[in-house]
């Protein structure tokens, strides 16, 4: 005899699975950035210093 249906179960268990998979994903794709950015060495972002005079007007 099949089994009844359970709709709600089964495509809230998909969803769980495609966003873990999303997260494993976009933590993976974290961690290549961070090892590029470190492999490419210590940049300084903020080359300006704070007390400069602000550029324009």
């Amino acid at each position: 005899m099949a089994r009844k249906p359970n709709y709600g179960f089964e495509r809230r268990e998909r969803e769980r699975l495609r966003a873990e998979k999303k997260a494993l994903r976009a933590a993976a794709k974290k961690e290549a950035k961070e090892a590029k950015s470190a492999e490419s060495g210590p940049t300084d972002e903020n080359t300006e210093t704070e007390d400069a005079p602000p550029q324009g007007h």
